[in-house]
């Protein structure tokens, strides 16, 4: 990975808010519309879907912001764009809290 990129990546997770702390029992508690797609433990069934058990947090708070800014384009974009754009911040902490706190 080039330099320039990593520390772009890291620059726009710091100022997307992923570092703050999110709830994992919250989390939980708002995964219900997630397991459709990804399992009732983070793990999905079906490979068109990733697995977000394990998966690191700030990571995951990124990834559902770029979604809810439409910067994530290909794939299942617009079914995440759907699921994420009620999400406040603070939800999108939680999820990933929950989904990292898991075993992979």
């Amino acid at each position: 990975m080039k330099t320039g990129y990593f520390l772009m990546l890291l620059l726009a997770v710091s100022s997307s808010g992923a570092w703050a702390a999110g709830d994992a029992a919250a989390g939980k508690e708002k995964s219900a519309a997630c397991m459709a797609c990804h399992g009732a433990q983070g793990k999905a069934s079906v490979p068109l879907y990733p697995n977000l058990a394990g998966q690191n947090s700030a990571y995951l708070a990124h990834a559902l912001q770029a979604y809810k800014k439409g910067e994530r384009s290909g794939g299942q974009a617009e079914v995440m764009k759907a699921f994420v754009a009620g999400l406040s911040d603070q939800d999108m902490d939680d999820l990933a809290a929950y989904y990292s706190s898991l075993q992979p």
